[in-house]
């Protein structure tokens, strides 16, 4: 019924219509192209006239009705979604020089600015933060011609109220699930982009990393996810954590497919370079053993990613290690965030466009006592609170905790390996399988790799490399600074050696 309703709706807008060639296997119904979510075949779909971009964006709002009931992924629908659609297929019908994402929908995480709906962070203090304005990684996207979709849901504060949180979950949109267990995380703080991406609300979303926000929820929700370079993006008008760690990033079920957002989002084509001709073969890749050994299914996948590569011709240098010695380097690493943290969040909220710009840091502290109900039934708000007692960014403790925790991760961590041994990349399972939600105690870890290419700010890319008891689990691929294409390119080479897409929920 859902796939000849989407043709149906398609043949309704478009002055003539015939059914898909069978014979052409880039030009598919609808129902198909969303189920695969491959930015190049809906482009070709597009630029062919097979669909409309109304068609698509009204299949993806209506499969988001039907669905996220279930996994309660989005925040917000953007209203004038399907008036963007219809304006796109107009204006794209007399062209023939269409972008690479033109008539795309993309979902935004809710602390990035989009001009039509509020960016809360998941804070109920924020929720009618309504600023007019669009981040300049969306106004990149706007240009291109994707369709903004609606807002994700989040860890509130992109989980940096407390170390007690369960990932996913906000005061203003509820619990986030994951669409391959109901029961289970979506992990944070990105949790509603990759659980959308992943149960096929669109084909593209946008999140934010600190330190594996957009990895863990990219792998646990079996998805592509990218962490580019710190800087390589603007970090303007999104909610801020730390300046020296944050980054927005792409979601999608493929690898193409992230990588052409990543670009849309940079208003550039770097990131995509290296994808035509990728290749494993001859390339040195080391294996961060340190990061192991907390699961042995997870263990047993990785070594399976490990033959594979080696099968297609790379050069696999075993054993690394990737661990500080410096006592001090977790307290470092967070007092980095702390001090970061109350300085950035003030002066975002300062630079609002409404009568927002009155709040800081200490006045949340105090609305959230005050509405204790409703946002601290769950966890409490100690990390706020141990940032609101930091000083200046000028104070000798920040300063020596930063070049601390830099040097840590750069030229003692990531550049150590990479010159040591020759490599072009590291690689690491990116986490463990997807725990039980447990809203009292909050997040069970296992182990991840998220914390060297975060507090370095160099690249890391997370691939699905299979699957543990029916969930799915990625493979993390970093390297140095701005080596984005590079290590996009070797997932790429990986994603088509191993030739397994990105597992779907049965929702």
């Amino acid at each position: 019924m859902f796939r000849w309703l989407c043709y149906l709706i398609t043949c309704i807008t478009l002055s003539a219509c015939s059914p898909p060639e069978p014979e052409d296997d880039i030009l598919m119904p609808i129902q198909t192209l969303i189920e695969r979510g491959n930015v190049v075949e809906m482009r070709a779909a597009i630029e062919s006239r097979e669909i409309t971009i109304e068609a698509l964006t009204g299949a993806y709002l209506e499969r988001i009705r039907d669905l996220d009931n279930k996994t309660n992924a989005i925040i917000a629908l953007n209203p004038q979604a399907l008036d963007d659609a219809r304006a796109l297929d107009a204006s794209g019908a007399s062209r023939d020089d269409l972008p690479p994402l033109f008539g795309i929908p993309v979902l935004i995480k809710d602390n990035i600015e989009t001009r039509e709906l509020p960016t809360t962070a998941g804070s109920l203090a924020l929720k009618n933060n309504l600023t007019g304005r669009d981040a300049p990684i969306v106004a990149h996207l706007r240009s291109q011609g994707a369709v903004i979709l609606g807002k994700t849901n989040l860890s509130e504060w992109a989980n940096f109220r407390s170390s007690r949180s369960a990932s996913g979950w906000s005061a203003v949109g509820g619990q986030t699930w994951n669409p391959h267990d109901l029961t289970r995380t979506p992990c944070g703080s990105s949790a509603g982009s990759a659980a959308a991406v992943s149960a096929r609300f669109a084909p593209l979303a946008i999140g934010t990393e600190t330190d594996g926000s957009i990895v863990c929820p990219a792998h646990i929700n079996g998805v592509v996810g990218i962490k580019p370079t710190v800087g390589a993006l603007s970090a303007a008008l999104i909610v801020p954590i730390s300046h020296s760690q944050d980054t927005a990033g792409p979601m999608a079920l493929d690898v193409a497919s992230a990588a052409l957002l990543l670009d849309a989002m940079a208003g550039s084509d770097r990131f995509t370079a290296g994808l035509d001709g990728a290749s494993l073969s001859g390339k040195r890749i080391g294996v961060v053993r340190s990061a192991t050994g907390y699961h042995e299914s997870v263990d047993e996948a990785f070594n399976d990613a490990i033959a594979l590569m080696s099968g297609s011709g790379a050069i696999m240098v075993e054993d690394l290690t990737l661990k500080s010695t410096l006592k001090s380097f977790r307290s470092d690493t967070f007092n980095v965030l702390l001090y970061e943290f109350k300085h950035d969040l003030n002066a975002y909220l300062a630079g609002l466009p409404n009568d927002l710009n009155t709040l800081d840091l200490g006045k949340l502290i105090e609305f959230n006592a005050h509405n204790a109900a409703e946002e601290m039934s769950w966890f409490q708000q100690e990390n706020f609170v141990a940032a609101e007692a930091k000083g200046s960014l000028e104070e000798e403790e920040y300063l020596t905790a930063l070049a601390n925790a830099q040097r840590e991760t750069r030229e003692d961590g990531i550049d150590r390996l990479l010159k040591e041994h020759q490599l072009d990349a590291l690689i690491a399972p990116t986490g463990g399988p997807a725990w039980t939600i447990d809203q009292v105690n909050g997040d069970r870890w296992l182990g991840g790799f998220s914390t060297y290419p975060a507090v370095s700010g160099y690249p890391h890319v997370t691939v699905p490399m299979g699957m543990v008891h029916g969930l799915p689990v990625g493979l993390s691929i970093t390297a140095g600074k701005d080596q984005d294409a590079s290590i996009i390119a070797l997932a790429h080479a990986f994603e088509l050696a191993r030739a397994v897409g990105s597992p779907m929920p049965d929702l």
